[in-house]
């Protein structure tokens, strides 16, 4: 009898290399930097300082258990912001305002194929650097599906926009509370910080993105049979599922979200806000939009209730993933790994250091597609390698939002993808062939923004 190769869960995959690291920490000599207040008053180690600790503790193997609730107790802001978010986006999405915007606007393009390609990469990502969407897309892609194929485009092209446009989104973020603000709140930046050249980036990506699907789209059009998926019967248009009318409420739930977001920006840029303000107006939006939407306040509890719970495996992620990085610290081995990983880097310009930092994140994505796992896996290195090798902790996050955000549309651990692509019926094989081009321009022009963000002392 064959058996086929598994991916394990994430959960599984950190307990694992929680189990790793506690070996680390009996094979590896302990070490540690002497740590100086830099002008911004953050603690960040000083090349040079590395020594080794005699006598260190060995941890016991029950170590591996009481990490957890430990690290859990550390992050205890992040999981609580992370619960906050998850409530009042169910809150949002249970009023149907934002399918009912973006199938409306998929629908008023009518035959204009660029026009549905441009725009609607561009909702995509927009909603995705800002609010984190991602799952919320699975229900538009049957009438996106049906949309292109009476374009003379096809199924491929279809999924493109919804994919590309989600993962440039996650790759190119704003405010992305599950990724961006994250990795910031690890390498003890302010979230949402550096806001206006990720702004100025998200555009660049934005475009190549929207050129390739574009380009097959058009080879489709002129040529049917030059389709990836031509005489595959799986790929054929779903049923489409109905969406919500745009009436009154609705657009005034939409006026209101977009409302908050901006109050969102002007007090990260202007007054300096953090996890209690930021969660603060989320909540402030869950009970607004109830009340535009006429929601019963039994029914807003239940909503936002299961929305928080729907991201408890998350916190719980987070948690374990944070464990990985204490067992390290206690076993005071972090900077000797630190200090192994930085070695190569040391004699190296910065600007080609922060390109190698993007290809180790892009590679991590494969294993850890969770980007808050990943984050909490990969910040508490990066962030001091960076401080070694000469680049701002703002550099380091962006190597890890690049690296996680455009890997999303290849990986096959990542779970939204999967799901799509058995949706539309596309075989993985010919997703692959349509995405990779692309995985490679993406990160190519993220290398060369990895440099000019270096150049320009982005911090």
């Amino acid at each position: 009898m064959s058996r086929t190769l598994r991916m394990p869960h994430t959960l599984v995959l950190m307990f694992i290399m929680m189990i790793v690291a506690l070996v680390l920490t009996w094979v590896l000599p302990a070490g540690s930097f002497e740590t100086v207040i830099n002008e911004s008053g953050r603690e960040v180690v000083q090349a040079g300082t590395f020594g080794l600790i005699e006598d260190a503790e060995t941890l016991p193997p029950w170590h591996l258990f009481t990490a957890v609730p430990r690290a859990m107790a550390d992050v205890q802001g992040i999981i609580f912001f992370v619960l906050l978010i998850g409530g009042s986006l169910a809150v949002i999405r249970r009023t149907g305002a934002i399918e009912a915007f973006l199938g409306q606007v998929i629908r008023n393009f009518g035959n204009n194929a660029f026009g549905l390609i441009a725009f609607g990469v561009f909702l995509f990502a927009a909603a995705s650097a800002t609010l984190g969407m991602a799952e919320e897309y699975i229900p538009l892609a049957a009438i996106l599906i049906s949309l292109c194929v009476a374009m003379r485009m096809d199924t491929v092209a279809a999924i493109g926009i919804m994919v590309v446009g989600y993962c440039v989104g996650y790759g190119a973020a704003v405010l992305n509370p599950f990724t961006l603000f994250i990795a910031q709140d690890i390498a003890e930046l302010q979230p949402g910080s550096g806001f206006g050249f990720r702004a100025l980036i998200f555009w660049p990506f934005l475009i190549v993105g929207i050129h390739h699907v574009w380009s097959y789209a058009r080879k489709v059009q002129r040529d049917p049979e030059a389709s990836l998926v031509h005489g595959i019967a799986s790929a054929q248009p779903p049923e489409e599922t109905e969406l919500p009318e745009m009436t009154g409420r609705r657009k005034g739930i939409l006026a209101a979200t977009g409302l908050a977001l901006a109050v969102l920006v002007y007090g990260i840029v202007e007054h300096g806000w953090y996890l209690i303000e930021l969660g603060a107006m989320f909540i402030a939006l869950a009970i607004v939009v109830a009340l535009i939407d006429r929601m019963s306040f039994d029914n807003l509890a239940k909503t936002f209730s299961f929305g928080a719970s729907e991201l408890a495996g998350t916190a719980i992620l987070i948690g374990f993933a944070k464990s990985i990085a204490l067992i390290l610290e206690d076993g005071q081995v972090l900077h000797t790994i630190v200090n192994a990983m930085a070695a190569p880097l040391i004699d190296l310009p910065a600007e080609l250091s922060a390109v190698g930092m993007l290809g180790i994140q892009s590679v991590m994505n494969i294993f850890v597609s969770s980007g808050s796992g990943q984050a909490y896996l990969t910040m508490p290195l990066m962030a001091p390698i960076g401080d070694l090798v000469g680049i701002t902790r703002q550099v380091s996050v962006l190597a890890y939002q690049f690296g996680d955000g455009f890997m999303n549309m290849i990986v096959p651990t990542n779970p939204v993808l999967m799901g799509i692509l058995g949706l539309a019926g596309i075989p993985y094989d010919r997703w692959f062939r349509f995405i990779f081009p692309l995985i490679l321009k993406l990160l190519a022009l993220a290398a060369v923004f990895m440099v000019v963000a270096v150049q320009i002392g982005y911090s």
